[in-house]
This record gives structure tokens, sequence and C-alpha cells, in this order.
């Protein structure tokens, strides 16, 4: 079954990165994401509650991207380490990190998502060794 987690975030991840669109046949109507870059982040559930995280980010950065770099199965869970690129909407700052997402499922849909800002925090919480 893990491996076919895997395969469902790659493509809910490449059509998000294709498309700029959330992927939303992809993900559980009850999702929640957990944004552990954002201080006193909003709560963000359900189909609606993702948009408004991805308008959130997107309201931040005038240019934005992100590129997955590898697929790890963490059991029932999938981390994704990635490489995001972004320019500052106001301050014009060029910025690049290295960044994660954890991806947990329910009834075969993305049901949660944890995105973290350190690969480390992102491999303990899926409990991988570093």
């Amino acid at each position: 079954m893990s491996q076919e987690h895997v395969v469902q975030v790659q493509e809910a991840l490449g059509h998000f990165v294709t498309t700029g669109e959330p992927p939303w046949e992809a993900l559980h109507p009850e999702i929640v994401v957990e944004d552990h870059d954002i201080m006193d982040a909003g709560d963000y559930r359900g189909h609606e509650g993702f948009g408004r995280w991805v308008a959130d980010w997107a309201a931040a950065w005038s240019d934005d991207s992100i590129e997955p770099e590898e697929f790890l199965d963490a059991g029932e869970r999938v981390l994704v380490f990635i490489r995001q690129r972004t320019t500052g909407q106001g301050s014009g700052v060029a910025l690049e990190r290295a960044d994660a997402m954890l991806f947990a499922f329910r009834d075969g849909k993305i049901a949660r998502l944890d995105y973290y800002n350190s690969r480390e925090e992102a491999r303990a919480a899926a409990g991988l060794q570093p």
C-alpha cells in the first residue's frame, strides 16, 4: 500500500507543479494542513482550508516554485523533500530552501499534509532515521 501512496503523492504534486492548481480529486474532503513553517498559522481544514492555505502562501510571494527532489516511503505516510524557490512579494528578496512535506492518507486519499522548513524535523515526524 505504501508504494501506491508514493505514486499518489508523485501524481498529486506533479499536477500542482504543472498546473498551479490543487489536485482536488486526490484530496480527502476532510484534509487537514499543518504548516509548521508559519507561526500562528490558521486552521486549514477541508478543501476550502486547503485552498486558503495555498492562497495564503501565494500571497506572500511574487514568484514561487517547488521542485520535488525525493519521495520516501514512511509506512502509511509519504515524506517528500522539495526545493522551494521564492521571491518576496514586498521585499523582492529571492530565497531558496530545502523543505519537506509529510502526507498521510485516509480512504485512499490524501487526508493530512504537514509542511516543514526543516527536513530533519520532517524526518523525525515521519519516524525515519536521520
